[in-house]
């Protein structure tokens, strides 16, 4: 990456496709647009070609500065251009945000997923030697580089199977972690079901609920009437 920062224009600029961070405008985005207004963009943002075009460009770090960028009216930004394959560049997007101090847990949950996804993706490529790919599992070099556990990063995984309510949920801390990992196995009826009735009574599955409920989806035995009666409780 020690080459020179071009200015591109922003219509030019798009970005990285299945992206797991969630840029939002809040009172920090307010800030970066007033200090981008001031100073302009300090930091380049660092950007991959975009297949099968002439000067498109995917964002690999830096959606949030883009997305400031344009709030502020800029017409062209920073950038250094790095020649990354999709795989490669999915896991810099992953790294490049896990660092920071606020991450929610759906989106550790897509990022986990999505630097899974490459990793095993690279691994089955021909053109690269038995050296260049790591002999261990994608959730084992995961683990590693995010000073957690294997397990963690698959119950982050199984997250994503939680149909968007019942995540936002977690995300706001109305379900727990570990209740949520245990209704990620339901089906998305299933969790449909669970949200209706989450909603009528005002109420959210503890770990002992979400485990029989669990448990009856398994066995194919989760009807309504079971559901009524384990979350009425």
């Amino acid at each position: 990456m020690k080459n020179t920062p071009k200015n591109i224009a922003i219509e030019k600029l798009f970005p990285f496709e299945g992206h797991p961070f969630k840029v939002q405008d809040n009172e920090e985005m307010n800030a970066l647009i007033e200090s981008i207004q001031e100073q302009g963009i300090l930091s380049p943002l660092i950007v991959r070609p975009k297949e099968n075009t002439a000067d498109e460009y995917e964002i690999v770090s830096g959606h949030r500065r883009f997305r400031a960028a344009v709030k502020a009216g800029i017409k062209e930004v920073p950038a250094l251009i790095v020649p990354l394959d999709r795989d490669a560049a999915a896991i810099a997007v992953v790294d490049s945000n896990l660092h920071r101090e606020h991450i929610l847990p759906s989106e550790k949950a897509f990022a986990y997923k999505l630097k899974a996804e490459a990793l095993r993706h690279q691994g089955k490529r021909s053109d690269l030697t038995s050296e260049q790919v790591a002999p261990k599992l994608a959730t084992e070099i995961i683990a590693e580089s995010d000073n957690t556990s294997k397990d963690t990063v698959k119950r982050y995984i199984r997250l994503t199977n939680l149909i968007p309510p019942i995540l936002d949920m977690v995300d706001e801390k109305r379900i727990a972690f570990t209740p949520a990992v245990e209704l990620s196995y339901l089906l998305p009826e299933e969790q449909t079901m669970l949200l209706s009735e989450m909603e009528y009574g005002d109420c959210t599955p503890n770990l002992s609920q979400a485990q029989r409920l669990k448990a009856l989806s398994i066995q194919g035995l989760f009807t309504k009437e079971q559901l009524s009666a384990i979350m009425s409780e």
